[in-house]
């Protein structure tokens, strides 16, 4: 504990969410290093945009929302969003002088003395009034448990590992997920692939028309109910549906996304279904989703019996010196800049009272 360090506010993760943060904490006239600090696994800039496979370019990102105070002009669509985003937010750093420290990994926050917070990490451990946790969910991919999975003689691989899809080149994949990464998935493989197979829990819902934004506050508005309530939170795309473009008309019309119920269980040489079916298989690519990153948050207790963490805005319940930003309804990149700007407003409010302990 000798190398503890004190400061205002603890900026955990450097993704949309955390940045937007940094910068409504520095216009408002706090100063990084003095009065918080900003603390990012990565050994880069780049958030979860920096590991996303080659193939996605920029040009394929949908809303992809400009960080507050800078807006990101003149990209290649061509370019892999990778490396697009990730030099995007190495200059949105460096122009606000946001000082973040990396890589640095947060094991453990948890109750201090005097109603401070600590933050354990592996350079040191920092005392602080409030926390903005902005860690996302790229480090939790959630991979569903199914009879026979470890019987499986292929690969299995979850959509964070993804390497594109020239990898999948004359092999039998099985596809499972019915959200924007599995029908992505689906239809970059099908040109590679000697075979594909889509499989998901629930009949895919396709949206026809233009995303308005009365579509988008009505499905930020379910998600917002579900953590309001203290469960955990669904993506918000599971509430809008999948967007009916003309490529994704195109697979369905060339079969490449015909949705088959889950299997059953996993066999050594592919699936199998309950009435007998079965498909060979030599890869299945798990495009089921990710969780929330929040199990260093642990210690405070913040989990409701459903499993989630209660917030009202981004604030969480159990505790006003923890904020989520990124989480829930905040899980898009236009969604974790109003929410990085909320949090930053309820901080201020909390920090000019007398500290009171948890």
């Amino acid at each position: 504990m000798n190398d503890m360090r004190e400061v205002e506010v603890v900026v955990v993760g450097a993704g949309q969410a955390g940045l937007s943060s940094a910068y409504h904490l520095r216009r408002t006239g706090f100063e990084p290093e003095r009065d918080f600090v900003v603390l990012d696994h990565s050994s880069a800039p780049g958030g979860a945009w920096q590991f996303r496979w080659p193939s996605l370019t920029y040009g394929k990102v949908h809303g992809m929302h400009a960080l507050p105070g800078m807006e990101l002009t003149g990209a290649d669509p061509q370019r892999p969003s990778s490396q697009v985003i990730a030099e995007y937010f190495t200059a949105y750093e460096q122009a606000f002088d946001l000082r973040v420290r990396r890589p640095v990994d947060v094991r453990a926050v948890r109750e201090g003395s005097d109603g401070r917070l600590l933050v354990e990490t592996s350079d040191g451990v920092w005392s602080t009034r409030a926390l903005i946790n902005a860690t996302g969910t790229w480090d939790r991919p959630f991979w569903p448990r199914y009879p026979g999975q470890e019987t499986f003689r292929g690969r299995q691989l979850h959509t964070a590992q993804y390497p594109g899809p020239e990898a999948f080149a004359g092999l039998r994949v099985v596809v499972v997920g019915g959200g924007a990464s599995g029908t992505q998935h689906l239809m970059e493989l099908a040109p590679y692939a000697a075979a594909t197979t889509w499989v998901t829990r629930r009949e895919p819902v396709f949206r026809e028309g233009p995303f308005t934004e009365e579509i988008g506050r009505e499905a930020v508005a379910l998600v917002e109910e579900r953590v309001r309530q203290g469960l955990p939170p669904k993506s918000v795309v599971s509430v809008t549906g999948l967007p009916l473009s003309d490529p994704v008309r195109q697979a369905i019309a060339d079969g490449v996304l015909n949705r088959q119920p889950m299997f059953d269980r996993i066999t050594p040489e592919g699936v199998e279904w309950n009435d007998g079916r079965h498909v060979d298989a030599d890869v299945i690519l798990w495009a089921t989703g990710f969780r929330a990153a929040v199990d260093h948050l642990a210690p405070l207790k913040l989990r409701e019996p459903g499993g989630g963490i209660r917030v009202e805005g981004t604030r969480a319940v159990a505790d006003p010196r923890v904020h989520l930003v990124g989480y829930g309804p905040s899980a898009s990149t236009i969604g974790a800049n109003r929410a990085g700007r909320a949090a930053v407003r309820d901080i201020r409010r909390l920090l000019t009272a007398e500290p009171v302990a948890a």
